[in-house]
């Protein structure tokens, strides 16, 4: 059953989104050259500790999720743990923070350049964030799941990616994943009706290669198999009778 969050439940989510897209703001400008991803998830575990909020993700799953926030570079594409790996000029640095505050999760992601990079690179970065902004005219009260999933798939072939299937968008509140998944593909019509007060994590999860991925041996960051590079932009959405409400603004955007 997909939870539908009343008047009270939707407050608390606006204040965790807005807190996580804070502390993802914060974090873009810590991705220079010379700067651990460790230093960056430290970085993110004091804001933690300033905003008087939780990692959504730390100890997470099975075996528990040593990072605070999710940090991924080039052809990783999720689940990257923070480090000693020194970030370098031409990078894609992916990071996802979620935080818990008052029993409810904000969960939020984005892609960020570091310096001048490819300008095949940079074209699967504006065009991933691009999906996921545009997916949003599909997540109103009324239509189907399918035909949100199914634009982010259309639009992904058509300028010539692909999408990871293993790993998908879901629903978020008081659990970090509730129903429904959210995958980045589908037919239109179907899935369950969106009605008001659900809440989804949205997240285009796109490669310039194939769709293929595989784990690491520290049994969570996740790689492209052919090494291209990946892109991943997410945000949290309050499903309305309108548009929907964009629960994890204000952020930087690579289109700004």
């Amino acid at each position: 059953m997909i939870p539908i969050k009343g008047p009270l439940e939707v407050e608390k989510m606006r204040r965790a989104g807005e807190c996580a897209a804070h502390i993802l703001n914060a974090l873009v400008d810590m991705v220079v050259p010379g700067v651990t991803t460790g230093e960056i998830d430290r970085e993110a575990a004091r804001l933690m500790r300033e905003a008087n909020v939780r990692s959504a993700f730390l100890g997470y799953g099975k075996p528990g999720f040593p990072g605070n926030i999710c940090i991924s570079l080039n052809e990783e594409v999720v689940h990257g743990i923070g480090g000693k790996r020194v970030i370098a000029y031409g990078d894609v640095v992916k990071m996802d923070v979620g935080i818990i505050k008052d029993g409810y999760i904000g969960d939020n992601a984005l892609s960020v350049p570091v310096g001048m990079i490819p300008p095949e690179t940079e074209r699967l970065l504006v065009t991933t964030e691009k999906i996921l902004l545009g997916s949003f005219e599909y997540a109103r009260a009324g239509r189907r799941l399918g035909d949100l999933c199914s634009y982010i798939e259309e639009q992904t072939k058509a300028a010539g990616y692909s999408v990871v299937r293993e790993f998908v968008g879901h629903g978020v509140g008081r659990k970090l994943h509730e129903d429904p998944q959210v995958p980045n593909f589908g037919k239109r019509g179907s899935g369950p009706k969106l009605q008001a007060g659900m809440t989804l994590a949205i997240e285009p999860m796109i490669n310039m290669g194939r769709s293929e991925v595989r784990m690491l041996d520290d049994r969570w960051t996740v790689v492209t198999k052919d090494g291209l590079p990946s892109a991943h932009f997410e945000h949290t959405i309050l499903i309305t009778k309108e548009a929907p409400e964009v629960l994890t603004w204000p952020r930087k955007s690579i289109l700004s």
